[in-house]
C-alpha cells in the first residue's frame, strides 16, 4: 500500500474527522502539520494541493484528495468498502448525505464558527453563531432521542458520526454547553467508545467559563 499523508492543523475539526477515520480503518499514515497563522495553507505549494487553500488534504501516493467529507468518502469507498461507514442501502446512503449537507452548512456556521474564534482570538461578535448552534443542538437532540441507535444513521457508526464529532464535542469552546442536550451528549460518548477512537486537542477558552 502506498504511503497516506494527512496535511492538517490540530485545532481542526476538519482535519480531526480525516484522522478519526483513519484511525478507525486502522490505516497507517503519516500527518504533516500546516501552519494556518502563517498561513501555510495558501502557499503556492500548498495550492497546489487544494486550489482553495484550506485543509485537510490526503495524499494516498499519487492520489491527492482535498476535502475532510470528500476524503471521508474516498476513504470508505477505497478502504473500508465492507465496514458499513458509507452504506450500499440507498435510504441509508441518502441519509448519511444529509447530515453530511448539515456537517458543510449549520454545524459550520454555527458552533464551528463560535469555536473559531475563541480558540483563535478573533475579535468578533459570535452571538448569531451561537444562537443557531443551539438551535442545530437542539433538532439533533431532538433526533437521537427519537433513536433505538446511540447513532444518527442505522445502528451503528457511519462517516455521518465521523463528519458531526468534533464541532459538536468541541463546542463547549465556543461558548456553547452541551448541558441542555442529554441525547447528544451520549452520541458523543458513543463516539468516544469506539475502538481506536482518538480525541481533537482540547483549548481552554474564556468562552468555555461563559458556556450557554
Amino acid at each position: 500500500m502506498s504511503e497516506i499523508i494527512l496535511h492538517r492543523h490540530p485545532l481542526s475539526g476538519h482535519s480531526h474527522r480525516v484522522e478519526l477515520f483513519l484511525r478507525l480503518l486502522e490505516l497507517p499514515f503519516r500527518m504533516v502539520d500546516v501552519d494556518l497563522v502563517q498561513r501555510a495553507q495558501k502557499a503556492p505549494e500548498f495550492v497546489a494541493k487544494n486550489a482553495f487553500g484550506q485543509v485537510p488534504v490526503l495524499e494516498d501516493g499519487e492520489r491527492v484528495i482535498a476535502d475532510s467529507l470528500a476524503i471521508l468518502v474516498y476513504l470508505a469507498k477505497t478502504y473500508g468498502r465492507d465496514l458499513g461507514y458509507l452504506p450500499d442501502e440507498p435510504v441509508l446512503a441518502a441519509e448519511v448525505q444529509r447530515w453530511f449537507s448539515v456537517t458543510a452548512g449549520p454545524l459550520v456556521e454555527g458552533p464551528a464558527r463560535a469555536r473559531a474564534a475563541a480558540v483563535f482570538g478573533r475579535d468578533v461578535d459570535t452571538t448569531p453563531n451561537r444562537a443557531l448552534a443551539r438551535q442545530l443542538f437542539a433538532t439533533l437532540d431532538g433526533h437521537l432521542a427519537a433513536r433505538k441507535s446511540p447513532f444518527f444513521v442505522g445502528d451503528r457508526a457511519t462517516l455521518a458520526d465521523v463528519g458531526l464529532y468534533a464541532y459538536v464535542a468541541h463546542a463547549p469552546e465556543g461558548g456553547v454547553s452541551l448541558g441542555p442536550f442529554p441525547a447528544l451528549r451520549r452520541w458523543v460518548a458513543a463516539v468516544e467508545g469506539l475502538p481506536r477512537f482518538v480525541p481533537m486537542k482540547a483549548t481552554e477558552t474564556m468562552a468555555m467559563k461563559s458556556a450557554e
